[in-house]
């Protein structure tokens, strides 16, 4: 995987967005022989799936009784990799201009350019980002190294092996992840600002009995208050209840988990088929009405639409299809089956 800097760049498909759908994507032009650059927002290949649950298992991918997300991520990277996509991570498109050509203009956020001559776009729910919590200086503990200071998700539940974590929220991740990293952390507490958690109530019921046992210390009702450490080195966090009563928290990581913020952003301003930040596509083809500009995955919509990974890998080989007939018009294709096709490298 490449990460190349801010320069002018030309391909035959722009993908906009490396989750599932986005990497099926880059596999299915592949096998066409086409060209692809990603784009994405995270700085992290995979969407939802790293950012927001990569230890969790899915159940419902075709061929896999059960597979983790970033297991599963792994597997789609590895089979994009044959057709050396190039990836543009940590960065927007914020521009996107139709050309005389017909071919596309992007415009990233880092000053990367692609000119494309079609755009699957595989945004999911359009950029996103962790909802912070209102604490002076917060910034300055973030991205300080694996299993130290501020982290909003967790690439490798490993990091916190030893360290003592405070989980902030009372939703699926903060109880997911206490009770994943309560048999690897020196210590944990979860800090909620009321009793009662909006998680799954067998999760929820789990999470009771260990702190029952004491191997969880339930801080509730508490909220954030204070960062407590210095020179950006965490050392614990202050929580106040109600009443303004104060208990210090020895930390070596703080997890909040407070919902991520979603945001189409630039993608509204593109004239596309908008309906509730969703772009309305032909299911078959996957094509916006914009000739060349195609959507897959969580972002695109039709009638009796399933909201699942699996849709958006069939709207990934119909939508590079489409693109292929849109840049080659008029001339045949052999299809063949991938049995039969094979891939690059392979004996």
């Amino acid at each position: 995987m490449s990460n190349k800097p801010a320069a002018e760049h030309s391909t035959d498909i722009a993908v906009i967005g490396a989750g599932p759908a986005g990497l099926f994507s880059v596999f299915e032009c592949g096998m066409l022989k086409m060209s692809c650059h990603v784009i994405d927002a995270l700085d992290a290949i995979g969407g939802q799936l790293s950012a927001l649950y990569p230890e969790k298992p899915i159940y419902d991918i075709p061929g896999y009784p059960s597979v983790l997300a970033a297991n599963l991520v792994t597997s789609l990277e590895a089979q994009a990799a044959p057709f050396d996509p190039v990836y543009h991570l940590n960065q927007q498109v914020t521009a996107l201009e139709e050309q005389k050509s017909g071919r596309w203009r992007l415009q990233t956020s880092k000053g990367v350019v692609i000119d494309a001559g079609a755009v699957i776009i595989a945004a999911g729910v359009g950029a996103f980002g962790p909802n912070r919590p209102p604490l002076e200086g917060i910034e300055a503990y973030e991205g300080q190294g694996p299993g130290v200071g501020v982290h909003y998700l967790v690439k490798r539940r490993e990091d916190f092996l030893g360290k003592k974590v405070v989980i902030a929220g009372g939703g699926d991740s903060a109880v997911d992840w206490a009770l994943s990293l309560a048999d690897i952390a020196s210590s944990l507490a979860i800090v909620h600002r009321r009793p009662k958690f909006r998680a799954a109530p067998d999760s929820a019921a789990k999470l009771q009995q260990l702190a029952t046992g004491g191997v969880i210390d339930m801080v509730v009702p508490f909220q954030l208050a204070r960062i407590d450490g210095d020179g950006g080195k965490l050392s614990g966090v202050t929580v106040a209840d109600l009443d303004g009563n104060e208990r210090h928290l020895e930390a070596d990581a703080l997890l909040p988990f407070f919902g991520l913020s979603q945001n189409l952003g630039p993608i509204t301003d593109w004239g596309l088929n908008l309906d509730h930040h969703q772009i309305s596509i032909d299911p078959v083809t996957a094509a916006t009405g914009k000739a060349g500009i195609f959507a897959v995955g969580d972002i695109a919509a039709y009638p009796n639409k399933l909201k699942l990974i699996l849709s958006g890998f069939a709207e990934a080989a119909g939508a590079a299809h489409a693109a292929r007939a849109h840049l080659h018009p008029g001339e045949a294709l052999h299809f063949e089956y991938s049995t039969t096709q094979g891939v690059p490298g392979e004996k």
